[in-house]
């Protein structure tokens, strides 16, 4: 089984492009994609637990991954939460199956998001670490909108190897990544 297409592309363009551009001496050096998250909030899931059975669904769809369910770490009165409860789901991607979700999310997902004009390239969180906020499940072709209990959104995190934003946003940006303001590379 071969590599994915932008698994290939980060081996023999990206980490060329980075190392020119930053001068790194070494190759460990090179920033790299380390995992991708996908985290969604369930908290009416308590009340409703056919709820949290399509939200695991439609990620597992999404990713190819079984998720995990999180749960509540102790109770809060006010928000009517009691240690244990369904409070999120989340899937943790590595290797292929990252650049295979990352392929489809800058190819299929993205171009699907209404009045979408590119990511804040200034979005990063200080160490490398780019975090995507979608408002609803239905960009992601995988989900068939008759099966869809309710709307929800999702966060996707990007982790890279490096500290350091600016290493980042050149790292994502050759990866295919559409920021504001910029033409998205071609892969």
């Amino acid at each position: 089984m071969s590599d994915p297409r932008l698994q290939e592309h980060y081996r023999s363009q990206v980490r060329e492009t980075l190392t020119e551009t930053f001068g790194f001496e070494n190759a460990m050096q090179v920033p790299r994609l380390e995992k991708v998250v996908l985290n969604a909030g369930v908290g009416d899931a308590k009340d409703d637990p056919k709820y949290l059975e399509s939200v695991v669904e439609e990620l597992g769809a999404v990713t190819g991954q079984k998720p995990v369910v999180t749960r509540a770490r102790q109770s809060i009165s006010n928000f009517n939460l009691r240690k244990g409860d369904p409070v999120g789901v989340k899937v943790t991607l590595r290797g292929a199956r990252m650049y295979e979700f990352l392929d489809r999310f800058i190819s299929t997902a993205v171009p699907r998001m209404r009045d979408f004009r590119g990511f804040n390239s200034r979005a990063f969180d200080g160490r490398g670490n780019y975090t995507v906020g979608v408002d609803e499940q239905m960009v992601f072709p995988e989900i068939d909108y008759d099966d869809v209990v309710k709307v929800h959104g999702l966060n996707i995190t990007f982790v890279t190897s490096t500290e350091k934003d600016d290493e980042a946003l050149v790292l994502l940006r050759e990866l295919g990544f559409p920021f504001k303001g910029e033409t998205p590379v071609v892969v």
